[in-house]
């Protein structure tokens, strides 16, 4: 169930991108996708994952820019979101 979901999270993330920043499908890809992450690895470790003290800056950009995509400023939420992934896993 867990790889399913992050696959749909992945394919609505990409379609809303090339639908000219669609916010209601990049906002639908962004909860599979964490959601799906949750199947995966279990709640617990993803909520250690996101919020251990190095990872703050990274988990706070990304989470900003889903609530920034969710309330319809899908380009400046992607670009939040794309700068707190990459400080996540450098």
């Amino acid at each position: 169930i867990g790889v399913g979901l992050v696959g749909f999270g992945l394919f609505f993330l990409l379609f809303g991108i090339l639908l000219y920043f669609d916010s209601v499908l990049l906002a639908f890809g962004n909860l599979l996708f964490l959601s799906g992450l949750v199947f995966i690895i279990g709640f617990r470790r993803t909520f250690t994952f996101f919020f251990q003290r190095p990872k703050l800056k990274g988990t706070s950009f990304f989470l900003g820019g889903l609530l920034v995509v969710l309330m319809r400023w899908p380009i400046l939420g992607m670009l939040l979101e794309a700068y707190g992934f990459v400080s996540l896993f450098k």
